[in-house]
This record gives C-alpha cells, sequence and structure tokens, in this order.
C-alpha cells in the first residue's frame, strides 16, 4: 500500500487483487483520501482500503445465479459507493444530476457498461420473492442482538416457539410468498387453531402464543429488510383467552337456506362436496377433503365413507371410522364419487365455505361456521334418542367408559343417521 501526495491532497495507490481482475481492469488504482494531513491519511488508508474491497466483494456476490444474493449483493455494492439502493422506477425519477452520477458509476473504466453495477446503482436487481420459511431464516440475524449474552439453551429455547409458530402456519397455509400473506391465510390459520382447542383439549393461550411469534417474525423481517408493506398478522388472538364455542345450525334453517334449491350456486364442485356430505355425516372438514375414492362406498349395502388416517394424521384413534351416507350426503357422493381433490390435504376448505356462507347470507349469526353442521349433526341424534355410543361412534369421540365390542356396527349406524337425515 503506497500513500502519495498529488497536488494538495493525499491518494492511496494499491494494485488490484487478481480475483477483483475482471471486475477492475486497471492495475493498480489511486484514490484519494480528501485531507493534506499526512497523519490523517495513514489512518484513513486502511479504511478506505476496506470499502474499496467490500465493494469489489459485493460486485463478485452478485454474479451468482441466486435471486436473493444477487440482491443482497446489489444493496451492498450501492451502500459501499455511496447511494441507497432503489428500484429502476424510482432511480427514474431522481435529478438530472443524481441520475447521472448513478449512470457513470454503473460504466467500467474501459467505457462498457457493467450489469452488476447496473443492478447496484440503476435499481436493475430484482426483488426476489420471500417466502415465510425463508423470512425465519432472515430473522435470526436480523435478531442477532436479542440473542445477546444468552446461554446456548437459552438460545434454544428462545428460538423453538417461533419455529413452531412458523412451523403450524406452513402446515396450514404452505410456504407462500411473504408478499402475499393475507388476511384470508390468518384465518385459515386461526381456524386450524380453533379446532385444535376444541378437539384436543388445548388452551387459548397455545394459540395465542403462535400468533404473537408467528407476527413478530414476518413483521420484524418485512422492516428490516425495507420490504415496503406491513404483513396483516394482528388481530387474530383470541379474545379474554378463550375461544367461543361455534353454535349447531338449526334444522330449519339448514332445510330452509342452506339446502334451498339454487342456494350454492356459486361454490365450487368440491367445496360443495364436502359441505353436503357434512350435513348428515357431522364429519370434520379435513375428514371430508382427505377421503380418497377407495373410502367412498357407494356399491355396498350400506352406502358409506370409510375414515382412515392414509396420507395425514386423523385427530384421535377414534377418528377412524365408517359412516353411513344418507339423504343430501349421499346424493352428493353419487355425483362426484371421487371426492374432492381440489382440497385433499389442504387446510383452506373451511375458509372458502365459510366466506360462501357468510357473503350469501347463509349463517344465522356471525358466529357461525360450516364446523356448526357438525355440531348440528349431533344434536339431531341426541334429539332423535339415539344411544350415546352410536353417537360417539359416528362423531369419533372417545366414550367415557370401556369399549366393547362394535357398537353394533355400520347396520345400526345407519338407522341411527336415517332418523334425523336431511
Amino acid at each position: 500500500m503506497t500513500i502519495m501526495k498529488r497536488g494538495k491532497y493525499y491518494y492511496l495507490k494499491r494494485r488490484v487483487p487478481a480475483r477483483f481482475k475482471h471486475l477492475e481492469p486497471r492495475e493498480y488504482v489511486y484514490t484519494s483520501l480528501h485531507t493534506d494531513s499526512a497523519s490523517a491519511a495513514e489512518a484513513k488508508a486502511t479504511s478506505v482500503w476496506s470499502e474499496l474491497t467490500g465493494a469489489w466483494e459485493a460486485e463478485l456476490a452478485g454474479s451468482t445465479a441466486l435471486a436473493q444474493e444477487r440482491f443482497d449483493a446489489a444493496q451492498r455494492l450501492a451502500e459501499h459507493r455511496g447511494f441507497q439502493w432503489q428500484p429502476v422506477a424510482q432511480v427514474a425519477e431522481l435529478p438530472t444530476d443524481q441520475l447521472l452520477e448513478r449512470v457513470e458509476a454503473a460504466t467500467m473504466t474501459n467505457g462498457q457498461p457493467s450489469r452488476i453495477r447496473g443492478e447496484a446503482f440503476l435499481g436493475g436487481a430484482e426483488k426476489p420473492a420471500l417466502t415465510v420459511s425463508a423470512a425465519l431464516k432472515e430473522y435470526w440475524a436480523l435478531s442477532a442482538d436479542a440473542l445477546r449474552g444468552k446461554s446456548a439453551d437459552q438460545e434454544r429455547r428462545w428460538a423453538n416457539p417461533r419455529k413452531k409458530a412458523v412451523g403450524n402456519f406452513l402446515k396450514v397455509v404452505g410456504d407462500i410468498p411473504l408478499d402475499q400473506l393475507s388476511a384470508d391465510h390468518m384465518l385459515d390459520f386461526r381456524e386450524w387453531w380453533w379446532d385444535r382447542i376444541e378437539l384436543e383439549g388445548l388452551t387459548p393461550n397455545s394459540a395465542n402464543k403462535d400468533f404473537t411469534h408467528f407476527g413478530k417474525v414476518m413483521k420484524t423481517v418485512a422492516r428490516m429488510k425495507r420490504l415496503g408493506f406491513a404483513p396483516p398478522v394482528d388481530g387474530y388472538r383470541f379474545a379474554d383467552g378463550q375461544s367461543r364455542p361455534r353454535p349447531p345450525f338449526p334444522t330449519d334453517f339448514i332445510r330452509d337456506k342452506i339446502l334451498a334449491p339454487g342456494a350454492l350456486r356459486g361454490m365450487n364442485d368440491d367445496a360443495r362436496l364436502i359441505l353436503l356430505g357434512m350435513i348428515n355425516t357431522g364429519y370434520r372438514p379435513s375428514e371430508g377433503a382427505g377421503l380418497l375414492p377407495e373410502h367412498i362406498v357407494l356399491d355396498a349395502e350400506v352406502p358409506h365413507i370409510d375414515i382412515q388416517p392414509v396420507g395425514r394424521a386423523l385427530k384421535t384413534r377414534r377418528s377412524r371410522r365408517k359412516i353411513p351416507l344418507v339423504g343430501v350426503s349421499l346424493e352428493a357422493f353419487r355425483a362426484m364419487p371421487g371426492g374432492a381433490p381440489r382440497y385433499r390435504n389442504k387446510a383452506s376448505v373451511t375458509l372458502t365455505i365459510n366466506n360462501f356462507l357468510r357473503g350469501n347470507g347463509l349463517t344465522p349469526s356471525s358466529d357461525h361456521t360450516c364446523y356448526g353442521l357438525r355440531h348440528s349433526f349431533e344434536d339431531r341424534l341426541l334429539v332423535a334418542g339415539v344411544d350415546e355410543r352410536v353417537r360417539r361412534d359416528l362423531m369419533g369421540h372417545a366414550l367415557n367408559r370401556e369399549e366393547y365390542g362394535e357398537g353394533g356396527g355400520l347396520q345400526l349406524r345407519h338407522e341411527a343417521v336415517s332418523k334425523i337425515a336431511l
């Protein structure tokens, strides 16, 4: 490294390292240290050289094929050269002198334009789609200050609930781009948690922790990465630590409103099948969505569906069961004997059905969801005087006493649901 005076100011002269030759064709670079003091020039030389090599390193990284790395490299290169990275549309609106300064910086010393410099100084780098899972990876680096002073065990206990929250969301919604995260996705996530609270005896606090940690991760990444939007992750916690039970649909409302001619016109076929199947089977929406063609048995003495843990886990051991098909549910499955593949292994069917019912005046109140059809099925069995063992066999609920035999089998269940069929 050589420090030399040219005119009034001192300059740094240094040979360009071989690994950067394709980026900087000059054998030596001369860089002003912007001082006429020898001691100040000596002190500044190291940091100025570090900035130069940092810019080259960023430019070198910009040649990678990975979109996220190229975008990050463009931002670093712009920063090293004293610019703030801006998308090309914003660069085009800059004052003429600032725009020309960027154009000059994007041109190599041999007069040729540089793609990598253009991405950095002229905004040509494409901002990659950051997915939810990628956002979690970014979050660890962005939250390094929160881990300062923590032991390895404390770091693990800090990270695990955040991993769990994001993992649960991915299980329900999937690994979507963060900028596509919507209120619908969050409602889907909330509905999934509502099912778990009710069916597995979990506390609303468990769900609220997930909402808090998931929201914190996504908002932090969007803010710190300057993505230009705020993910809609607030407002989904269960109020007062309690979840309200989902009320059943009155029988006459189902018959006169939901089953009225043309009432379900406009709902896609797969969602309509799951809804109609639910009315006289009481299955969980996810159970209806998960039925494979071989689980829909229409040519037997008692037409039925066979809910099995094939390709997915069931809620409980008792969830594995056979339910007779009668009334509108039988008609629906006869029309679509292959089931509802559109929603197989997906959680979005409840959101689709609920949005349609609410949007078309097919709920008695804002508290009603499609899950209330399952409760309605159970209530109708109770009113009809169906034995508790048969009711539990149909619903997939555990018995409160020791279990013996098969509970009368499919024929007895068929007689029970025929009493309350719509």
